[in-house]
């Protein structure tokens, strides 16, 4: 496949349909700054402490004008990103070109063949012989999958010289990982284990990918702990993920509610704080949660949103379970 990695001026590596898209990337952009204010709140009250400095984080989430605030959020907090689209057909273009252009490693363009899909993933994968990135927010659980399956192929060329074969399934999707995995036995035969040691937490967004988590917790396999994002309230993602096990993990709920504050002071409203007295009363702590751990909605039913401010919240809360910590 003739696919080659372009490199901006200042050296950053991407892979766009069009740079020439920027300026009007940047432009909308700015207009999702407005819509997106738990995150630029993030960057007000955390900017300043750089608490992602030196962090590597790969996104495989879609590569929208939503997901480039988020991008940018984590790199005015100090991370170095790479990124590539979770859908073939999802990347608004324009938002790719100007993350491109000004932020982070982007691998993503609207209609990808499902060949050039799995190249993106291994390019926002690859953060070169060091190893791979210290953190992963993933949609869909595709580049936890990739690194699932090319620890267990490295094993298995190690005990015995075994190669992956493609031609072992019929699926074409599961086909072109094992052919990754292949050529990459080739130059690094322990490229995934590296990224497997160095990555810490996964956070994951989907129900599809939360079951394949849960999955590989009962039976052992799991390699990293993980955030299950897709059963918060605010659907948010923080956090350093050190002193957690191998296993699946549900947001805590203060950090779910201190995603909902942020978004306070734009909308105009002042959260008061509870006395003894209240706090005891609804048997609640003066400082939250205020609810508890299981709640998800109102009276079993999701409160309703526009399909613009659930981007915009969902996209908010990431910096949440990063920070987690």
């Amino acid at each position: 496949m003739a696919l080659l990695v372009e490199k901006t001026t200042s050296g950053r590596e991407y892979k766009v349909k069009d740079m020439s898209q920027a300026d009007f990337g940047r432009l909308e952009i700015e207009l999702a700054e407005v819509e997106m204010p738990g995150l630029m709140a993030s960057r007000t009250e955390f900017g300043p402490s750089q608490p992602f400095k030196g962090a590597k984080i790969t996104g495989s989430l879609h590569m929208t004008i939503q997901t480039a605030v988020l991008i940018e959020t984590l790199t005015a907090l100090g991370a170095e990103v790479r990124w590539c689209s979770c859908n073939i057909f999802s990347t608004q273009d324009h938002a790719a070109a100007a993350i491109a252009r000004d932020s982070a490693a982007v691998f993503a363009w609207k209609g990808e063949t499902l060949q050039e899909y799995w190249w993106c993933t291994e390019r926002a994968l690859d953060w070169g012989p060091g190893g791979g990135p210290d953190l992963i927010v993933d949609d869909g659980g595709d580049a936890t999958l990739l690194i699932h399956e090319g620890v267990k192929a490295e094993e298995e060329f190690a005990k015995n010289g075994t190669i992956p074969d493609p031609t072992s399934t019929d699926n074409a999707e599961f086909q072109l990982v094992l052919t990754i995995i292949k050529e990459s036995l080739k130059t690094d035969p322990l490229k995934y284990t590296k990224m497997k040691e160095r990555l810490v937490g996964v956070s994951e967004e989907t129900t599809t990918g939360v079951k394949r988590l849960y999955q590989m917790q009962a039976n052992g396999t799991l390699l990293f702990p993980a955030i299950n994002v897709n059963d918060s309230v605010t659907k948010s993602k923080f956090d350093n993920f050190g002193k957690y096990e191998k296993k699946v993990y549900v947001l805590p709920k203060h950090l779910d509610e201190k995603v909902a504050a942020l978004h306070l002071g734009k909308l105009g409203a002042k959260l008061t704080k509870l006395s003894k007295d209240q706090a005891d009363y609804i048997s609640v702590p003066v400082e939250g949660p205020y609810k508890p751990a299981h709640y998800s909605c109102i009276n079993g039913i999701v409160p309703p949103t526009t399909l613009r401010a659930r981007r915009a919240l969902d996209g908010d809360a990431c910096i949440a379970a990063l920070a987690w910590g």
